[in-house]
């Protein structure tokens, strides 16, 4: 439900303090939806995140909080690390591999952070290796420029312990397949691939891959979609040449820019089916990201309508 709905169930007494509540809620909204999406990687659960941090923002004796965009981070970080939490649990059931859901970086203003960093998809995908608390700390310096005396205040810690936890994250990410995924030839790769891909050439498939290139497909159970990784240059370009004949008639390509990198959609009766991205090297590519899973393509079927 949206703010503006539930606003309209509080008497109106007190409607110039709510309206002046939800200004000031509403001018943090993105940076709100932007941790929070960082932390859960998937939409709903972000929306869910934001909307409890109004209702407690509407609820709380805001006369008493000096600094309004500090509560409202540290609410939203600390639900966030909650659902982290429990989330994990739920993702033992999940069929196949799980991937972050795709959100439009070009038509959702949603995630309008004042950077990029923790958004694609590989760096979305080690951040599921590390401890929610770690997590938290990294996105709140490393996207949104969070000084450590106030990390330390939202986590529960001491300074000493935030920049540790930062310092820990930085380590997973400091690989160079995680350091990387910056390549300008990202798109270039993910071009000469759909045409290699579409003709069914192993050989030029195998041509454009890392030696540990692995494929991830998130589908969840639907029909085609991979369900374990299929790891190594030969498999990968084996198995990528092996549905070339069926998978790609009568699909339309389009390009579309998720969580900050380039991407294709294959689109069929005018429906998002599958959406293709890659993470990408000096190497070639070390990671192909297909999603497949009807529910994490809503969003982009709704944009793209």
């Amino acid at each position: 439900m949206d703010v503006e709905k539930r606003a309209g169930a509080i008497p109106m007494n007190e409607g110039e303090e709510l309206d002046e509540a939800l200004a000031v809620f509403n001018a943090h909204r993105r940076r709100l939806f932007g941790i929070a999406y960082r932390m859960l990687s998937t939409v709903a659960d972000a929306e869910d995140i934001v909307q409890e941090t109004w209702i407690r923002w509407q609820n709380t004796d805001r006369a008493a909080i000096r600094e309004p965009v500090a509560f409202l981070t540290t609410v939203t970080t600390r639900l966030a690390i909650n659902v982290l939490q429990s989330s994990r649990s739920r993702r033992e059931t999940y069929i196949g591999p799980w991937l972050p859901e795709p959100v439009n970086t070009e038509d959702d203003p949603a995630l309008g952070a004042e950077r990029a960093e923790a958004l694609q998809f590989a760096i979305l995908l080690t951040l599921e290796k590390l401890t929610p608390t770690e997590r938290a700390a990294y996105i709140l310096r490393e996207a949104f420029d969070y000084p450590y005396p106030r990390i330390a205040e939202v986590i529960s810690s001491s300074v000493v312990s935030a920049r540790q936890l930062v310092s820990r994250a930085r380590a997973h990410l400091a690989s160079p397949r995680k350091a990387s995924v910056e390549s300008t030839a990202q798109r270039d790769l993910l071009e000469a691939f759909l045409t290699a891909a579409q003709k069914g050439d192993a050989q030029e498939l195998e041509a454009l891959f890392a030696a540990d290139v692995v494929s991830y497909t998130d589908g969840n159970g639907a029909k085609l979609a991979a369900r374990i990784p299929v790891i190594g240059r030969r498999r990968v370009a084996t198995f990528v040449a092996a549905f070339a004949h069926h998978f790609w008639e009568g699909k339309s390509i389009e390009w579309v820019h998720v969580n900050g990198q380039p991407a294709a959609t294959l689109e069929e009766g005018g429906r998002i089916t599958t959406l293709v991205t890659a993470t990408t090297s000096s190497d070639g590519i070390v990671q192909l990201l297909w999603v497949m899973s009807p529910a994490k393509l809503e969003r982009l079927n709704a944009i793209s309508a």
